[in-house]
């Protein structure tokens, strides 16, 4: 091993906002905030942390075109879809219609894609 995780950095408009969603999404705490920086963390303060980096010139992914790529995505385990979508829903994720069996995707509201998955494991 070379070295740990640190930090997940996702690139967006507005790091407080963001971090407000992922916050709820996820069960993290905001540990610290400014205009151009957010971060998130377990409640235990351990990492990695997900913080949110503000870009001025913020192009949201196009998904599923390439034209501007998704750039990353997170997959969040959950154990029933439709409690799951209305909570995602409700904290202001959109729907993009994509789904199977197993997951389906969502944007943020800086438009990243992310997916609510049930593996079939």
């Amino acid at each position: 091993m070379i070295g740990r995780l640190e930090s997940l950095v996702i690139d967006c408009p507005d790091p407080r906002a963001l971090a407000r969603f992922y916050s709820k999404l996820l069960g993290l705490e905001i540990v610290g905030y400014d205009d151009d920086w957010a971060e998130i963390v377990a409640a235990d303060g351990s990492r990695p942390i997900i913080a949110f980096q503000k870009v001025e010139s913020y192009n949201p992914p196009q998904w599923p075109s390439q034209t501007v790529p998704q750039q990353m995505h997170l997959d969040v385990r959950v154990d029933d879809f439709e409690v799951a979508e209305a909570a995602v829903l409700e904290i202001g994720a959109t729907k993009t219609g994509s789904e199977t069996p197993t997951f389906r995707v969502y944007r943020d509201p800086a438009g990243h894609p992310f997916c609510l998955i049930m593996p079939s494991d």
